[in-house]
Parts: C-alpha cells; sequence; structure tokens
C-alpha cells in the first residue's frame, strides 16, 4: 500500500498541526514481525514550533514599579499572634495522650491551622514560618535552638510552650519582612 505524493502532503500538514510530523519517507510503512504476523506501522515525531506573535501577546508580563519602602509600615503583633498559639495549642492538645502516630499528624495540622490564623492577620509583606514541636513529657529535658539571618528592626518571632500530664508541645512563628 503505497500513498501518493498529494496524500503525503496532506498528511504531513494535518500531523503538523495537531503536533507531530509523520516521518515519510521512500518507505511510510515499515512492516514489523510479532509472533509470526506482519503488522505496518507508521512512526511519528512530536515537534515544538515557534511562537506566533500572537503568543507573545498574551505572555506580556505586568511591570511592577519600586515602592522604595524600606520597613514595615505596621510591624508584626507578636501579642497578638502568642495568644493565637495560645489558644490552638490548647484547644488541640489539652486532653491528649502521646502517641508517635497521632503526634505526628498533629504537629502536621496544628502548624497549618496557626499559620491559616496569622494569615487571616493580614499583615502585608511578611514570610511566616510556622514550626511545632510535640514530644512525651518523661522526666526528660529537651534543648530547642534555632538560627537566622535577620534584619532585628523588622523581623521578629513568637513562641509558646505548653505541657500537660503526657506530652509538651513548642509552636514558633517566625515571621520574616520582605522587602
Amino acid at each position: 500500500m503505497m500513498m501518493s505524493d498529494n496524500a503525503k502532503d496532506r498528511a504531513a500538514r494535518s500531523w503538523k498541526k495537531r503536533g507531530s510530523v509523520s516521518s515519510l519517507s521512500n518507505h511510510e510503512f515499515r512492516r514489523k514481525e510479532f509472533h509470526g504476523h506482519i503488522k505496518d506501522s507508521m512512526s511519528t515525531v512530536s515537534y515544538m514550533d515557534e511562537p506566533s506573535q500572537r503568543d507573545d501577546i498574551s505572555r506580556l508580563t505586568v511591570r511592577m514599579e519600586n515602592t522604595y519602602q524600606l520597613g514595615p509600615p505596621k510591624h508584626f503583633p507578636v501579642v497578638t499572634v502568642n495568644h493565637i498559639l495560645k489558644d490552638v495549642l490548647t484547644s488541640y492538645l489539652q486532653v491528649e495522650e502521646y502517641e508517635p502516630e497521632l503526634c505526628r499528624q498533629m504537629t502536621k495540622t496544628i502548624s497549618e491551622v496557626i499559620k491559616a490564623q496569622v494569615k487571616d492577620l493580614m499583615i502585608p509583606r511578611y514570610k511566616l514560618i510556622v514550626i511545632v514541636y510535640v514530644g512525651q513529657l518523661k522526666r526528660q529535658s529537651i534543648l530547642i535552638g534555632s538560627r537566622c539571618l535577620w534584619d532585628p528592626k523588622s523581623d521578629t518571632f513568637s513562641s509558646y510552650a505548653f505541657r500537660n500530664s503526657s506530652l509538651f508541645a513548642l509552636a514558633n512563628v517566625y515571621a520574616v519582612y520582605l522587602e
């Protein structure tokens, strides 16, 4: 079965429009053997067309001007965030017993809830980092430290430690101002 030249051109144009080009050569169809059966096949090659002017127009980016704002107009409300930390940790962990799998899930849930509530305060241009630690309380000691490079004039943190009969929790919210 051989294709005419016109049929080849039409097939190549229709394949080009769809995003692939057939490998038309002297042998458009190649015969392959699969377990004693001969099968006709046609190979195709994908391509990428150059973008048109219409695509360039749709990809225009919005240029924003500099604000020349070097500091926050409103400082991060540490006291309000401390109340959020206290409320969330107390409500989630007040009656809980320490179980490793449950506490693993609780740390993720608590950190997401804290982050959502702090974001609801609508403090502009601050990046928030929320870290929650939960551990078993068995007369051991733990020392948790964190270090960061920041500007003490605008960057700050909020922290709250919670304890019940079987577990302890520490929640930290770091607020880093983005210039």
